[in-house]
């Protein structure tokens, strides 16, 4: 009987190295401190900071009992992830090592265990950017920050234990279906041990089918056949199955292993994707896993959050993991929710050497043996993100993906036109669309090279180019759009009215030329959160401002161009894109004024006046489910007396929604409003807080840039600075528990407002 425990808490850490760590059996606590997993070797400014200041080799360290009763068993830890290269010593014994800062490893500690003493287990973590380690070798448009951010397990086991487990669903839209599951086991002892298999496939609680099989190899294969009344995994019922797999020699259990899955079919055909042989377009962006000063290092909840906000909040169906595999966290919790995922190998634009090569393979075979069970991955990326082509690599990487997993198809992100195809999908980050800034630029800038924009039948610059265009093929393939928007028109939150307005509009323009064409899979924007990157990228203040969304997770009006294609049955969306006063936008005025809504008509009202019903433009959006609004009427002179305004949705004949907007905003309140009120003591918790300045009538106030004081008391603490300025009229911040239960105390202060107080409880 196998015993998994967390071993998270009570670690050390120096951000040094020397060889003396290795063989010290105490741990000094003049030279280390405590730490808790998820951890970040250094903790970063917001902006502004030297990119390479975590780039450093670091030491950490933990003592281990483990108690005699053990003696005979494996014993092994398993680090979720690592950044980049880790190197394993217990009690000064070299165990192992890793290259790679995104996939798991294995340590096995068996040998070098002294039981019923103290051991001192000691993780040498080199975070600098090591060309033998992709992504590493040429520049990339992000960081990688540093240290153990993902959390570690202690696994004690028997001599022969399970290895992994796929399962692997067939004939899912038949009446019977059937299942295989691949077995693969370790023997440290006896290799020709017959072995017991027991597969239990349950339904919640409910045992549904059982199977066994015996057997002397490292490695089997079970099936179930004749599976019936057995519900779809899809996108609106994520329903999801437990198969428990047990080993035994005899009576005994030896080990188990238990994961979820679902039963779902997903193809992209050259007419475009289907799941469970329902057409579905694609709508989504691209996530980095990075968050403000603590890098990657955020656990469970947090990773959660990001994909319930992806789902729920922007209404989308599905994420690209950019540029490399995420928390296994992040992609339980697209399983739960039904998020569509395309995960993908580390890398970004450089090839490098035979041995870094060599290291791509290993990171597709680890990709694919961690996440394989997760029915929310519908493609691999087996392609080095915006590389070259390289046929003999990439000839690897497919045979590979396709031997390690034969139920899902590959893909391989280029900006290539006229690629060479070996995955099964021709993805394609596709940024034709500029809002003709290129041809300002080839008239105002020498020498700068622009090419033919394609133009639409309405004489109207293409938002996305036609597939056949880009494969250079005579014939349509698979083809989904991977990246658009982002460097193309970089936005902060709190930019000028018509730069965040014509932001808004082109994520809008991708995604209706994207849903208007059949042969397009699909289109994921560049991207869901801005970003920290190198010096060499963003605006100079080590920041991409590509998202929809800001670093703190809090929205931009492009956001609203996805939020805005919600069912009204979920959410109803009613969004201006303004602020609602007359000198912002050049030469002053609201309009042409953006609405983003799924409400079939507006009424709007300039102050009392009613100034007429809107209905949504259908014909210059008419691929969306939810066009915008655009109110093109003149409202009132320049020096005539400004109004408030009031905007109404109505579902059918039914008002549903009304927001209003002051010709004189008032600051009224500072809300201050967490994610969750109830966190879990024990290894790291985390919760968002949001602080926003609203107006009389609730609306942000988006220039106002005070300060705030955050104080954080009882069984939490303040991640980051505790003095912040709002940006954009808002802020957020994370609190984490101490591990212990009780109370955290949150208070906020500022000059111009009342003070603000939450609790949240923690048990």
């Amino acid at each position: 009987m196998s015993i998994v425990k967390g071993i998270n808490n009570h670690w050390y850490y120096t951000p040094d190295y020397k060889e003396t760590y290795l063989t010290d059996n105490e741990i000094d606590l003049n030279i280390f401190k405590e730490v808790r997993l998820p951890h970040t070797n250094v903790e970063l400014p917001y902006n502004y900071f030297d990119d390479k200041s975590f780039q450093i080799i670091s030491c950490y360290k933990r003592k281990l009992n483990i108690p005699k009763e053990y003696e005979g068993k494996a014993i092994y830890i398993d680090f979720e992830g690592v950044m980049a290269y880790a190197q394993v010593y217990l009690n000064g014994i070299k165990l192992g090592e890793h290259k790679g800062g995104y996939t798991p490893f294995t340590i096995d500690l068996s040998d070098a265990v002294k039981f019923g003493e103290e051991n001192v287990l000691t993780v040498v973590v080199d975070s600098t950017e090591r060309e033998d380690i992709p992504p590493f070798g040429g520049v990339i448009d992000y960081l990688t920050f540093g240290g153990i951010y993902r959390e570690v397990h202690l696994r004690i086991t028997e001599s022969t234990n399970i290895e992994n487990v796929f399962v692997k669903a067939f004939d899912v839209l038949q009446s019977e279906k059937r299942l295989e599951v691949d077995l693969s086991l370790i023997k440290k002892g006896n290799k020709d041990e017959v072995i017991e298999a027991v597969c239990i496939l349950r339904d919640k609680d409910k045992e549904i089918s059982k199977i066994s099989k015996t057997f002397s190899e490292d490695s089997a294969t079970l099936s179930m056949d004749g599976l019936q009344d057995i519900q779809l995994w899809d996108i609106d019922r994520p329903y999801l199955y437990e198969l428990e797999v047990k080993i035994l020699k005899g009576y005994n259990e030896l080990d188990s292993y238990t994961t979820r899955f679902g039963f779902r079919e997903a193809v992209f055909k050259s007419d475009g994707f289907y799941l469970n042989g329902r057409k579905i377009k694609l709508m989504g962006l691209n996530r980095h896993q990075s968050y403000p000063y603590v890098g990657y290092a955020m656990p469970k909840r947090a990773q959660q959050k990001d994909a319930d906000i992806l789902k729920y909040e922007l209404g989308l169906n599905i994420v690209r993991t950019s540029h490399y595999p995420q928390s296994r966290h992040f992609l339980d919790r697209c399983d739960e929710i039904g998020l569509l995922v395309f995960e993908e190998i580390p890398g970004w634009q450089y090839i490098g050497d035979v041995a870094w090569q060599e290291q791509v393979l290993e990171d597709v075979k680890a990709m694919i043996r961690r996440d394989h069970n997760h029915p929310s991955i519908i493609l691999w990326g087996v392609r080095i993100n915006e590389s070259q082509d390289n046929h003999d690599l990439y000839v690897k990487t497919n045979e590979l993906a396709r031997k390690l997993d034969p139920t899902r198809q590959t893909g391989g992100v280029r900006f290539l036109t006229n690629s060479e195809l070996l995955e099964d999908v021709y993805t394609i980050n596709d940024f034709i669309h500029d809002g003709g800034y290129r041809k300002y630029l080839a008239k105002n800038v020498k020498n700068f090279e622009t090419y033919d924009q394609p133009m639409g039948a309405d004489g109207e610059e293409v938002a996305l180019r036609e597939p056949k265009m880009v494969t250079g093929l005579d014939y349509y393939v698979p083809y989904l759009v991977t990246e658009y928007n982002g460097h193309m028109y970089p936005t902060k939150r709190y930019d000028q009215e018509e730069r965040v307005m014509e932001h808004a509009l082109r994520h809008a323009r991708v995604q209706n030329a994207s849903h208007l064409d059949e042969h397009i899979s699909g289109a994921i924007g560049w991207c869901a959160f801005d970003y920290n990157t190198h010096a060499d990228f963003g605006s100079g203040d080590k920041i991409c401002y590509h998202g929809v969304m800001d670093m703190y997770r809090l929205p931009k009006f492009a956001a609203y161009a996805y939020k805005s294609q919600k069912d009204a049955t979920k959410e109803v969306v009613l969004e201006p894109v303004t602020y609602w006063s007359r000198g912002e936008r050049s030469i002053g005025g609201v309009i042409p004024l953006v609405i983003f809504t799924n409400c079939d008509y507006i009424d709007f009202y300039y102050g009392e006046e009613y100034r007429g019903r809107f209905y949504p433009n259908k014909e210059k959006f008419a691929g969306l489910a939810h066009p915008p609004v655009i109110v093109d009427e003149l409202t009132g002179y320049w020096g005539m007396e400004w109004e408030d305004a009031k905007f109404i949705g109505y579902v059918g004949e039914k008002e549903v929604i009304c927001k209003k907007y002051s010709r004189n905003p008032i600051p009224a309140q500072l809300e201050v409003a967490a994610d969750d009120s109830v966190l879990c003591a024990g290894d790291m918790d985390v919760t968002r807080v949001v602080v926003k300045a609203l107006d009389q009538y609730g609306n942000l106030m988006p220039f106002i840039t005070d300060g705030i004081y955050v104080e954080v008391t009882g069984e939490g603490e303040l991640i980051g600075p505790k003095c912040l300025s709002l940006i954009g009229g808002s802020i957020a911040f994370w609190v984490r528990t101490t591990g212990q239960k009780g109370k955290i105390h949150v208070k906020v202060c500022n000059e111009r407002f009342k003070e603000r107080e939450i609790e949240i409880s923690v048990e």
